[in-house]
């Protein structure tokens, strides 16, 4: 996706206010901000250094290691080795943990909530703009490039301040803008033969190695990554007690999941495992696996619209159901290789954890439905048959639930047994790894239902009791809201391209290649000018009428008028040079025009396009080639454009105004 250009001249006069002022949206977080959040990521952020220090470390070593002949050195190497790689094995356990930590992502509110499993940011290092972008202001371009100083310290402030974001919509909205701007560089600098020259560097937010790219697609990628993984920390944030955090926190999920998903399907040379298309399906189905059970938390809420009753504990249980099943599936997907090498080991304990707690809840309401049902004919509903099929014969037609109220208990006192189990399974997942232990409010939750699980079972088991409970079938999962992934909306965030004073993207970009001429002064005759506008931004010279006053200038048809009377006019509409041309007097107009090029070879020769600034210098020895209709830019790597707009408007210059 390009954000639409704008079609206003900015002019000199207006670069200071087009530019955003200080603590807008392109301020970022205080890196030093003594928040939970802010001191793990800090903390992630000097890991991922210490990791890159040792990894360059292991590099030579090994190298020095294959060099040398020397015994006694490749004694002291081999040692040197088994240091370092002990090193990178505490760093990643102590990356590992930090991903794993849901504490500082609690809820907010009292309300006791199984915690989320929020997403940390990728790191990355400064990044200089100002060569690259000058090289081809000045040497494509053919614009001084000291005047753009401006914009490209407004690039560089916006690409430090998404360093560091806020965990709210402010945060979101930075990432939106700098994601958006790439889009304007991707389309303006950006050539099929060619790149920046810059090296972008990330550090991998799951296991903190560093990956490195020469490629402007990386850089988009890693910045919509973070925006999914930021929507991961605003979903686990939310206050689920309430509708309003609950829909909040589902919406969140949802838009983590789209843009994982969007990066998943355009972004396919994954430099590091955590945007390589198995992990990134991974993290969608996470998301989506929380987002549904964010939607079961939005059952239990009181509400006067659900449904009460036997039909309200049904609905509960099998959407728990459906609940567990999503996450067996994200836990099928985690254990998968390459996936299970660098996936954090709390997350994929957090998942079988609440994979068994959903399904034991799915077997606690199913108990409830069974034991506190009203009177049969309730009981009788298609739903509740459904819900049950597969039981083992009891009185009563096959595949129903039980009629009579003994029958019902011991199927009740089934189901809480299998609840009992499933609740105890999880408090041992949840005592084996270290990270989880820490979680006080998770234990707090999975004691909680234990608890209720085994004094409902006390409730319903008698003395006389001597035969054992029949075996209770599996609840059937099924919802009747099922979570959609929705892409992250980037046009809710609007911007102006930094580099707007270049000019409109269709003509000027890299590209192109054009040749600039004039200043070419046009005199009016009998019948006006002798040339026919159309379009806007730039006005493009549709016709040439042969023998008239344009014809004799040399202008051309398919020429781009940029500059009237002195006045760059490359954002000017065709009624604002209309105007200005039918002002001029008996003294004429002065023009400059661009022309734009063909390219002599397919960009597969490996040839470069000549740049602006060569063809300004050979101007007067060069003949002018002819004109060429744009072309349009091929679909870039992870890169959602639209055709910038012209307008369509026609006009004739006639001899007087």
């Amino acid at each position: 996706m390009i954000p639409e250009e704008r079609t206003d001249d900015p002019g000199s006069g207006e670069e200071s206010a087009r530019l955003q002022p200080a603590g807008s949206v392109r301020k970022g977080r205080d890196p030093l901000a003594q928040t939970p959040r802010g001191r793990l990521q800090s903390r992630r952020a000097q890991v991922h250094q210490q990791i890159n220090k040792e990894l360059r470390m292991r590099t030579g070593a090994e190298n020095l290691y294959r060099a040398t002949s020397n015994a006694w050195v490749r004694e002291t190497v081999a040692l040197e080795l088994s240091y370092v790689n002990s090193s990178l094995q505490l760093l990643k356990e102590e990356l590992e943990e930090l991903n794993g930590s849901a504490e500082v992502d609690r809820p907010e509110g009292e309300g006791v909530s199984v915690p989320m499993i929020p997403l940390g940011l990728k790191e990355t290092k400064e990044l200089d703009w100002s060569t690259p972008l000058r090289e081809l202001i000045s040497g494509h371009f053919g614009e001084d490039s000291a005047s753009y100083e401006a914009e490209i310290r407004e690039l560089e402030d916006l690409r430090q301040a998404i360093r560091t974001p806020s965990r709210g919509e402010a945060g979101l909205e930075l990432l939106m803008a700098y994601y958006n701007q790439l889009c304007f560089l991707d389309a303006r600098f950006i050539a099929p033969t060619r790149n920046l020259g810059l090296l972008f560097q990330w550090y991998d937010s799951l296991t903190g190695v560093p990956a490195q790219q020469r490629a402007l697609a990386f850089e988009k990628g890693s910045v919509l990554f973070n925006i999914g993984a930021l929507y991961t920390q605003i979903g686990a944030r939310q206050d689920r007690s309430c509708p309003e955090g609950t829909r909040l926190a589902i919406e969140a999920f949802q838009r983590a999941a789209g843009a994982f998903s969007l990066l998943r399907e355009n972004f396919s040379r994954a430099p590091s495992p955590d945007m390589s298309p198995a992990s990134l399906s991974m993290l969608e189905r996470l998301m989506t696996a929380q987002a549904q059970e964010c939607i079961f938390e939005g059952l239990l809420l009181p509400s006067t619209e659900a449904p009460q009753g036997c039909l309200a504990q049904l609905r509960l249980a099998q959407e728990a159901a459906q609940v567990a099943a999503e996450y067996r599936l994200v836990h099928q997907t985690m254990a998968q290789p390459p996936v299970r090498d660098y996936v954090p080991f709390p997350w994929t304990t957090l998942v079988r954890v609440k994979a068994e707690y959903f399904r034991a809840l799915a077997h606690y309401h199913a108990a409830a439905v069974l034991c506190d049902s009203p009177p049969a004919a309730e009981v009788d509903c298609p739903a509740l048959s459904q819900a049950f099929l597969g039981l083992p014969a009891t009185p009563g037609p096959p595949g129903a639930a039980p009629q009579e109220q003994e029958g019902r208990r011991m199927l009740g006192k089934a189901h809480l047994k299998r609840a009992i189990l499933g609740q105890e399974e999880a408090l041992r997942l949840h005592a084996v790894c270290r990270a989880l232990r820490s979680v006080d409010l998770l234990q707090a939750v999975l004691a909680q239902a234990l608890r209720c699980s085994l004094a409902r079972y006390s409730e319903l088991d008698r003395e006389d009791d001597f035969l054992e409970a029949t075996e209770a079938p599996d609840i059937p999962p099924k919802t009747q809201q099922k979570p959609e992934i929705r892409a992250p909306s980037f046009s809710r965030v609007k911007v102006t391209d930094i580099f707007h004073r270049l000019g409109p993207l269709s003509v000027f970009s890299a590209k192109n290649c054009w040749r600039l001429v004039g200043p070419v002064h046009v005199t009016r005759g009998e019948a006006g000018f002798g040339l026919t506008l159309r379009g806007d931004a730039p006005v493009l010279i549709a016709a040439v009428i042969p023998g008239g006053p344009a014809a004799a200038a040399g202008l051309r048809e398919g020429d781009y008028i940029v500059s009237l009377n002195g006045r760059p006019c490359k954002w000017w509409k065709h009624a604002e040079v209309v105007a200005q041309l039918k002002g001029v007097g008996d003294e004429g107009a002065s023009l400059q025009v661009v022309t734009l090029l063909p390219r002599a070879e397919p960009p597969s020769t490996g040839e470069h396009r000549p740049a602006l600034g060569a063809l300004l210098r050979g101007q007067k020895e060069c003949g002018r080639g002819p004109p060429a209709p744009g072309r349009a830019s091929p679909r870039p790597l992870l890169g959602w454009s639209r055709k910038a707009k012209r307008g369509k408007t026609r006009g004739r210059l006639s001899p007087h105004p």
